[in-house]
């Protein structure tokens, strides 16, 4: 009967409309037929051109869907399985090459919307940078041999380095692009070691060769000198136009190699990424080490030991696409996701490992904690929303696990949080990802950095000689301390040679130390400073990029995303640190207390009474604005009251009666000032940080 239908429905011709009634009629009377169905609606489809374009995307969706679902992943074997993922400097066009790889293999359909696919977030389409690492599974046929290739594209900043690195624990390979305009830069240096150190197999791939200032010889002997790879190893791509991207593919299977691991072992799998989701809970992305699982296994997590059962498995294509009936397995080398019911944020932690309840095996290493660089107090706007936002900031936590947090609380604020960040953009991407996601209105106030205070006075309050301080409103006096570090921080900073003496000349007005300069090629030079953290992490990159214009601001490029700019941790360093305070009408705001080296004390609270003298609004009352190192006031700034003409009313008359006025409403406005509030707007907090070098 359904067969007659079938062959009725294709020979007949029938307007557009009845077809749709006669689908929507039997689809009614009999829904176990939903397999033949999407077989019919396929054949169907191709008859019609009446129907629109978008009808028809859907139907090829469902049809690609259905061809998923008879996916047999027992039979990908581990010989034919490659893990890697996508490392570059930032905008260099590792999201582009992502879509067309996507494309290539039919994990999406090719149309000319597939911009930045794999970058979900809102902030990353906003700002056009990857800031989170996406996982994708693509099926590619070589040499009538069917590979699982499991692509990871990795974020270009260096304030999301941690995501690199994670990523990179879960490859054997990594495809290295490099601009054929631009070519090495500074976040190129950084992951090429961070692949090199964790052994793994690079393909250089040299991207944007369709550029009219394209050249790809250039970049060749640059990555032969600076990363002693041949020229000849390197593939030239446009990724952009689909140019020599097969290569990349074949590439992947001639190059990289398969994981090691054996289905006989004891399963074992290392969670390399989360995210929470309101109704499955928390869904873990894994890379599986050996064994295999299925639906309904009972795992146990090694970092809390908690049991859980397995409710989904499956692959991101990129979609989070289940495998259906006895082929929810999870092989030994495969990458994917995985749901065990886990409902709070705290019981997936990165880097933990997952096995089976019956076959307990030895903990995974996992990773090396994030170092946080940046620190900065959050609070809500209004204490009402207090657990709303705890609640918000512990799910975005558990998706970016880089980011620390420890309650804090101010006088002027209330209660809230003191989280570190990686950076000033990593902090700007984690408010802003909060108001986007969550629809949290937070204040933020100036990020700081941590310091190391050493002395022996301090056994007695803290138990030990040194401390690390990350709030400067808890900065101890000089007299019991006998010894103050900062975080210092080698930079890698690489420019055309016409701008290297401005350059230097900034980085000597930032108290940076050179340590070494080496010509790329004979045109650019990439120059190591040692600096003072404090110094460059709050407008550093803006600086760097106004120095030039014209050509220099496009060759430099948005140097504020880390264009060419990259720094790493070089330890703590002892220098002449005081604290100063910002007092608003005598009251000191701890929100805008900030560390300093002494000889800037001056010009840095001069500076910073100025900005704010701009960014407070003017009140009914008298506002001073001062800048004090313990009881000595270094800088002040007058914010004038708005002032009622009270004489405008006299015509004449005796003196007397105008100076009554006056003196009465200087009464008034002594009081004001004596019991108003000033209100701080919430960009002033880092404003106010920011200077103009001259």
């Amino acid at each position: 009967m359904l067969g007659s239908l079938v062959k009725r429905w294709c020979e007949t011709p029938l307007t557009v409309s009845r077809y749709i009634l006669l689908f929507k009629l039997h689809k009614r009377k009999s829904r176990n037929y939903s397999l033949s169905y999407s077989v019919l609606r396929h054949r169907w489809m191709k008859r019609q051109s009446a129907f629109s374009n978008n009808f028809k995307l859907q139907s090829s969706n469902l049809s690609i869907q259905t061809d998923k679902e008879v996916i047999d992943l027992s039979k990908v074997p581990v010989d034919r399985i490659r893990n890697f993922c996508i490392i570059a400097h930032i905008d260099h066009g590792k999201s582009t090459l992502a879509d067309r790889l996507l494309e290539m293999t039919g994990a999406i359909a090719k149309t000319d919307k597939n911009k930045q696919v794999l970058d979900k977030l809102q902030v990353e389409r906003e700002r056009g940078i990857t800031v989170k690492a996406q996982t994708a599974s693509l099926f590619y046929t070589h040499q009538d041999q069917q590979y699982l290739l499991n692509l990871i594209d990795t974020p270009g900043h260096v304030d999301f380095s941690y995501e690199v690195s994670r990523s990179i624990s879960a490859c054997q390979g990594v495809l290295l692009i490099v601009d054929g305009n631009q070519g090495i830069q500074a976040q190129t240096v950084a992951n090429f070691y961070l692949a090199f150190e964790a052994q793994l197999t690079i393909i250089p791939v040299i991207n944007k060769i369709d550029l009219k200032n394209a050249d790809p010889e250039r970049v060749e002997s640059q990555i032969e000198k600076v990363f002693d790879i041949p020229g000849e190893d390197c593939i030239r791509i446009s990724a952009k136009l689909g140019t020599n991207v097969e290569k990349v593919l074949q590439a992947v299977v001639e190059r990289i190699p398969p994981p090691v691991a054996s289905l006989d072992d004891p399963f074992k799998a290392l969670v390399f990424d989360s995210n929470f989701d309101h109704y499955r809970g928390v869904v873990a992305n894994i890379a599986v080490f050996g064994g295999k699982v299925k639906k309904g296994d009972k795992i146990v997590s090694a970092h809390l030991g908690k049991a859980y059962e397995v409710n989904e498995l499956g692959l991101l294509r990129p979609e989070e696409h289940p495998t259906q009936k006895l082929l929810l397995l999870r092989f030994a080398g495969q990458v994917g996701y995985l749901i065990a019911g886990m409902k709070d944020v705290k019981e997936a932690q990165i880097g933990d490992t997952l096995f089976l309840q019956e076959q307990p095996v030895e903990a995974l290493p996992g990773f090396k904690p994030a170092k946080a660089m940046v620190f900065a107090g959050m609070y809500p706007v209004d204490q009402s929303e207090y657990t709303g936002l705890r609640s918000a900031i512990d799910r975005l936590t558990l998706n970016d696990s880089s980011v620390t947090v420890q309650r804090d609380s101010s006088l002027a604020l209330g209660a809230g949080w003191r989280l570190g960040f990686l950076g000033l953009l990593h902090m700007e991407v984690f408010n802003q990802r909060l108001e986007q996601e969550y629809n949290a209105s937070v204040i933020v106030t100036a990020p700081t950095v941590p310091y190391i205070l050493s002395s022996s006075k301090l056994i007695k309050e803290h138990g030990k000689e040194e401390i690390t301080i990350v709030n400067p409103a808890h900065f101890p006096d000089r007299s019991v301390v006998s010894e103050y570090l900062e975080p210092m921080v080698i930079s890698t900073i690489l420019a055309p040679d016409t701008y290297t003496g401005k350059i230097m000349t900034l980085c000597l007005n930032r108290r940076g130390i050179q340590k070494n300069m080496v010509y790329v090629d004979d045109q650019r030079v990439m120059m190591k400073y040692l600096f003072p953290l404090n110094e460059i992490v709050v407008d550093f990159y803006d600086l760097l990029k106004s120095l030039s214009s014209g050509y220099a601001r496009r060759r430099l490029g948005d140097i504020i995303k880390g264009k060419n700019f990259d720094y790493e941790n070089a330890g703590y360093q002892a220098a002449d640190l005081i604290k100063m305070d910002i007092l608003l009408n005598g009251r000191p705001v701890e929100e805008l207390t900030t560390i300093i080296h002494r000889e800037r004390a001056y010009s840095t609270g001069k500076a910073m009474c100025e900005r704010l003298k701009d960014s407070i609004p003017r009140q009914m009352f008298e506002i001073a604005v001062q800048a004090a190192i313990g009881t000595r006031v270094i800088a002040r700034e007058t914010i004038k009251a708005y002032r009622k003409n009270v004489l405008a009313k006299c015509y004449g008359g005796d003196i007397t009666r105008k100076m009554k006025l006056l003196k009465k409403q200087a009464e008034g406005k002594k009081k004001m000032r004596r019991i108003g509030n000033v209100e701080v707007p919430k960009d002033a907090f880092i404003n106010v940080l920011k200077r103009t070098e001259k």
